[in-house]
């Protein structure tokens, strides 16, 4: 049933402060979705901009990312983040309206209380873990009763508990399709049969993981294909991940790590016809198709499994109820810096980055089981944490043995749906906007 569209007196504008990849899609993108349905789409009563602050795990295309999402009518990206903090100037110069609210969706907590101090705009943060800046922020929506609880008793009226955003990733998708197919062959759409068994390959984003998760998932690939010629497998390639970037990774001559750990290599094929998607072909002739659409939630509802790595995606497939297997290898474990604030900076220090890598690795294998969104939702490992030196073989292996007992798929689809809770987190947070807005006028 859909929404009728909350009418406001005063034209508003929305500011959303976000940064990450992983933010843009599994918080931003949900929450402008539930203010549209709630404020409606004339962009004359409410105007949505999005700011990006920079972030350690960015890939440089978050404003183009941010940009694709159609609820949003403005988008600066993080490289003139801080003019605007400092100055309260836009590059494009844009213009604020007289009332609004700032709503905060990633990045450093007291950014929005500058911004909306300085916008005279109402202030509203999601909180994830932990909740900051009590006394200058109106309202906090929180992911969980314990962050309200350990505020002071004399700011408990700002906490609302609304849940958790990263479970409302591919809802509007998910939400009509699997109910009722656990027992259903997936289809696929432009290769293969619906007797085809198909696997997803998630490898990332960022050419740290890159490096090593393209060709050991290209490795698992050849040696399941070994076996079972009848499984498809097909990549889904991250926003705004070029197809000859991507394949330099899986080139020899590009990525040392391929003749270095003896994992697979393949080579990008784009066909001619335009109804022809493109794929990587390795060196046995598999082929693996390359899927360019996002949100991919289409394709990744049609998986029987899917290999991933740590991130924003476990929680996308989580949501989804899409079975995986989480891929951490450590091979070049003082390559990994991805590591979210003073860490991620410290990461990438030269002499001493590497070291600091290695260290915030070992740390975070101590949390090895609750690392993945949908272990973190459940406090339990419901999706199997590979990390280590891992081999491809023994994956594969696993890999093997959930396709041929699907009651283990079925049963990790049914522990997904039970983690990912409750829906309604994006429209709880909209409504706090609306009562700020209320609280505005009066």
């Amino acid at each position: 049933m859909q929404e009728t569209a909350t009418r406001v007196p005063q034209a508003i504008d929305i500011l959303i402060l976000s940064n990450g990849p992983g933010e843009l899609a599994t918080w931003v993108k949900p929450v402008v979705q539930a203010l549209r349905r709630r404020f409606g789409n004339d962009r004359k009563e409410v105007r949505i901009s999005v700011v990006l602050s920079p972030d350690a795990n960015a890939n440089g295309q978050e404003a183009t990312i941010a940009r694709r999402y159609p609820e949003v009518d403005r988008v600066q990206g993080a490289e003139h983040f801080f003019p605007f903090l400092l100055w309260g100037k836009t590059v494009a110069g844009w213009d604020w309206r007289s009332r609004g609210v700032v709503l905060f969706l990633g990045g450093d907590q007291f950014f929005p209380v500058v911004i909306g101090k300085r916008l005279g705009y109402r202030t509203i943060i999601y909180a994830e873990w932990e909740a900051r800046w009590h006394r200058w922020v109106d309202r906090f929506g929180v992911m969980r009763d314990e962050i309200a609880a350990r505020a002071p008793q004399k700011y408990a009226h700002k906490f609302t508990v609304v849940g958790d955003l990263m479970a409302e990733a591919g809802r509007e998708t998910g939400r009509t399709t699997r109910e009722g197919e656990e027992n259903a062959s997936p289809s696929y759409p432009f290769t293969g049969s619906s007797a085809q068994p198909l696997i997803g390959l998630l490898p990332g984003s960022k050419p740290t993981k890159l490096s090593l998760g393209v060709p050991l998932c290209l490795a698992i690939a050849e040696h399941v294909h070994a076996v079972r010629p009848d499984v498809r497998f097909v990549i889904a390639v991250a926003p705004a991940l070029a197809l000859p970037t991507l394949a330099t990774f899986a080139n020899p001559a590009s990525n040392p790590a391929i003749a270095q750990f003896g994992w697979g290599a393949a080579a990008l094929v784009q066909p001619e016809a335009s109804t022809q998607r493109p794929f990587l072909k390795t060196r046995s002739g598999l082929q693996i198709d390359l899927w360019t659409e996002t949100p991919a939630y289409d394709l990744l509802l049609q998986c029987s499994l899917c290999l991933t790595t740590v991130g924003a995606n476990t929680a996308e497939l989580g949501a989804l109820a899409v079975p995986m297997i989480v891929l951490i290898p450590l091979q070049q474990s003082d390559q990994i810096r991805t590591w979210d604030g003073i860490p991620g900076l410290l990461a990438n220090l030269p002499l001493i980055g590497g070291r600091v890598a290695t260290f915030m690795t070992h740390l975070a294998l101590k949390r090895l089981g609750r690392l993945a969104w949908p272990n973190i939702w459940a406090n339990a490992e419901i999706v199997p944490e590979l990390a280590g030196n891992l081999q491809p073989e023994t994956i594969a292996t696993m890999v093997l043995d959930y396709l041929e007992h699907p009651k283990k798929l079925a049963q990790m689809r049914d522990r997904l749906r039970h983690a990912r809770g409750s829906s309604g987190a994006a429209e709880k947070l909209v409504n706090l906007v609306a009562a700020e807005l209320e609280r505005d006028e009066a």
